[in-house]
């Protein structure tokens, strides 16, 4: 790998929103002032899983509470994107279990609602949570050296637009580049999703990422690694050009159903065991529920990901 790591993307697209230059994703604005429609990995696949859950998510926006364990993703996210911020020698374990309580506690001053997840700083269970955070990170080194790493970037923002004019849009938590200029892009998972559905979920992510980082450099990576902290394995996977342009038109087949379904409000539930995992039963008709008024087809836009948008 041969260049050094970067920090994240998001807090110069956080400052400039600050003066109006840019929407709440950093994307560029309309003259208008109305931001491009976009699609995300984590909106591509709530519509493939549900399209009401889409609706309620990007349309509706409706609130949803993080648990504990989506949470403490985010965390362990945070601190292995600072690791590579530091100088190779002190990328150890125990630098990353030190870099823990100030990631929680930066996450905290920007989200002080995440504060009712436990009963004040005192609360036994905040003890048990962060211990079983640096279990994932422990896990993290038995995978690999990061003193053996140069990524060429973390936590990397990245666009494209496609010849239709879809314009795709997310972050890949790391990006490598060897020497002789093969990509491998890597992901991190720490939640407890179950396993076959948690890996069809991975690789669709995964598979949109090698898309844009194609169409917006001209070379497929090498190589997709899913690094799975809690049982401490990697699944690696290799796409092809025939493989990506089925996925490009998976994601415009997906970009038009959801245009036909935003014109007249016809976002339909898919029930699944995914359900189980649902925060808005209360308003899907499967459940007995009624969803909010339709309040009309938005210029919708993935926005900046959120705690939910970052687990597994």
């Amino acid at each position: 790998m041969v260049e050094p790591a970067r920090t994240s993307d998001r807090s110069s697209s956080e400052l400039a929103v600050a003066d109006g230059a840019s929407g709440s994703d950093g994307a560029s604005l309309p003259a208008g002032g109305r931001r491009r429609p976009a699609l995300s990995p984590s909106r591509a696949g709530d519509f493939k899983q549900c399209p009401l859950l889409y609706r309620f998510r990007a349309v509706d926006r409706l609130p949803e509470t993080p648990t504990r364990a989506q949470v403490r993703g985010t965390v362990v996210h945070s601190v292995l994107e600072r690791m590579f911020a530091l100088p190779t020698a002190e990328r150890d374990a125990e630098h990353a279990r030190d870099l823990l309580e100030p990631a929680w506690q930066e996450l905290l001053a920007e989200q002080p609602e995440l504060s009712a997840l436990f009963d004040g700083p005192e609360d036994p269970e905040l003890g048990t949570w962060l211990k079983s955070a640096r279990r994932l990170l422990d896990s993290y080194f038995e995978l690999e050296d990061p003193r053996r790493l140069e990524p060429e970037a973390c936590e990397l923002r990245v666009e494209t637009e496609l010849e239709s004019g879809l314009l795709l849009r997310g972050f890949i938590d790391r990006v490598d580049v060897a020497p002789t200029g093969e990509i491998r892009l890597v992901d991190y998972k720490t939640g407890a999703a179950p396993r076959a559905i948690g890996e069809a979920k991975a690789l669709f992510q995964m598979k949109f990422y090698a898309l844009v980082l194609w169409r917006t450099r001209g070379e497929i990576p090498r190589q997709l690694l899913l690094m799975y902290l809690s049982d401490k394995q990697s699944l690696a996977y290799a796409p092809d050009e025939a493989e990506l342009l089925r996925f490009e038109r998976t994601l415009e087949a997906i970009w038009q159903a959801i245009l036909r379904a935003g014109k007249t409000g016809d976002f339909r539930p898919n029930p699944s065991k995914l359900c189980d995992y649902c925060d808005h039963k209360a308003h899907c008709p499967e459940f007995g529920g009624t969803p909010p008024p339709y309040p009309g087809w938005p210029e919708p836009d993935p926005g900046p990901e959120s705690v939910l948008d970052r687990t597994d």
